[in-house]
């Protein structure tokens, strides 16, 4: 008999109980920064070492960052399913707890890309500096989806939940589209966890169900609802 598939979108929240600092909508920053100016497009024109020096710096906070309770959770559900981790988050915290199929809508920090070329991508686990060149003769760039341009792992998501036997979502105010419109694709029968100290506005599902827990404690009492 095939494993029960459970597609997850994990958000900040997750990884904020490692020591990660959260972007929160509310006043617009993120680690003291404005995010216009180190995640748009714009930012990136106007000030290029500005954008650099923000991500090697959150290249190293997040290499010294070690996987919680939360991540290894969610690993650890592989023993009885199959697991799809959908991520809004740029760490590889996921990985280094054991997640096997780990989907990254808003890129990796531990990837560069050349600006002009989205699909020439290498890996990096030092600091991007100005002057170094992709293959293309362009510089590189933070594989990070900015502000402003297209999600092109959103097309692949969306496929995945469609053979979702549980969706649950964790850590994410449901607020940063597109990610959070991904929501709208699950069948209003489909069981739906939500773990978050704050429940997000969701309507028009009839099997949900709200943790309202910090991650590291929703992910143990998520164990009690599932049925392999």
């Amino acid at each position: 008999m095939s494993k029960k598939h459970i597609v997850i979108l994990s958000g900040a929240g997750v990884s904020a109980e490692s020591g990660l600092k959260t972007f929160r909508d509310s006043d617009g920053l993120w680690n003291g920064y404005n995010v216009y100016e180190v995640a748009t497009p714009g930012g990136w024109q106007k000030n290029p070492q500005l954008v650099l020096d923000f991500y090697n710096d959150r290249r190293r906070d997040i290499a010294a960052a070690q996987p919680n309770a939360a991540h290894i959770g969610l690993a650890e559900l592989e023993q009885d399913f199959e697991v799809t981790i959908i991520t809004q988050n740029i760490d590889d915290l996921h990985e280094r707890a054991g997640s096997n199929h780990v989907v990254h809508l808003h890129g990796e920090i531990f990837k560069m890309r050349s600006v002009e070329d989205t699909d020439k991508t290498y890996e990096i686990r030092e600091d991007i500096k100005i002057g170094d060149m992709a293959t293309d003769g362009t510089q590189l760039r933070p594989y990070i989806v900015w502000f402003e341009e297209e999600v092109p792992m959103m097309e692949k998501a969306v496929m995945i939940l469609q053979d979702a036997d549980y969706f649950v979502v964790i850590g994410t105010s449901l607020q940063v589209y597109p990610a959070a419109s991904l929501i709208h694709y699950v069948s209003p029968f489909l069981p739906v966890f939500i773990i978050d100290t704050k429940n997000p506005t969701v309507n028009n599902h009839a099997n949900l169900t709200v943790i309202e827990m910090p991650a590291t404690e929703g992910v143990k009492e998520l164990r009690k609802f599932l049925k392999p």
